[in-house]
């Protein structure tokens, strides 16, 4: 029976965090709080995932911050300085799955007009096997849904694969579903889930 693993991507595989665009165009660490948390917070973001196209979603937050309009604007504008390559170690975890012929998939939160960045900057995981990702379908984690979806699409059945997010409600939500789960904390706790999940790391 052949194991596999399904990544989620922004926290677990690769490092991204709109303050890095913010700390270059805010005054202080302060301010690129007060910015995230009160004006382009993650739950507007989340409509992007959700299908939303970001030109769209930023209409009725300009309205509302007109005063911000450049700052909202930098969110998709600068979309790629948000992120900074692999999440420590993750890339040579990747490596060493793909050279033991072990089926990779992806299930994403993202927009699904930034899927392009991810399969320009990130190859390896543009060759996964399968990549849902949830602003194509219109529907965001953990929607038991998406996760359906997801079964639908790859070659194995749910209990052979092994579901990493760093987010507990997601996982939650997988293992519902059937998969099998872990919390991503870092590479060495990844790689000591992989090897309970049968793997060889």
């Amino acid at each position: 029976m052949s194991r596999a693993v399904l990544w989620d991507l922004g926290h677990t595989l690769v490092d991204w965090d709109p303050r890095r665009v913010y700390r270059s165009l805010l005054s202080d660490d302060a301010a690129v709080e007060q910015f995230l948390g009160g004006v382009c917070t993650m739950a507007w973001h989340t409509e992007h995932d959700r299908g939303v196209p970001m030109a769209e979603n930023r209409k009725p937050l300009i309205d509302a911050h007109p005063d911000k309009a450049e700052l909202i604007e930098a969110w998709d504008a600068r979309w790629h300085d948000m992120f900074d390559g692999w999440i420590t170690g993750m890339e040579a975890l990747v490596d060493r799955l793909t050279d033991m012929g072990v089926a990779q998939y992806a299930l994403t939160n993202l927009p699904a007009e930034k899927w392009s960045h991810i399969e320009e900057t990130y190859p390896k995981i543009a060759a996964f096997d399968a990549v849902v990702v949830s602003g194509a379908e219109k529907m965001v984690k953990p929607d038991p849904r998406l996760y359906q979806l997801t079964i639908e699409r790859i070659d194995h059945a749910p209990e052979d694969v092994l579901f990493i997010d760093d987010r507990e409600n997601n996982v939650r939500a997988g293992i519902e579903a059937g998969f099998k789960g872990h919390v991503f904390r870092g590479a060495e706790g990844a790689a000591s889930a992989l090897r309970q999940h049968g793997l060889s790391i």
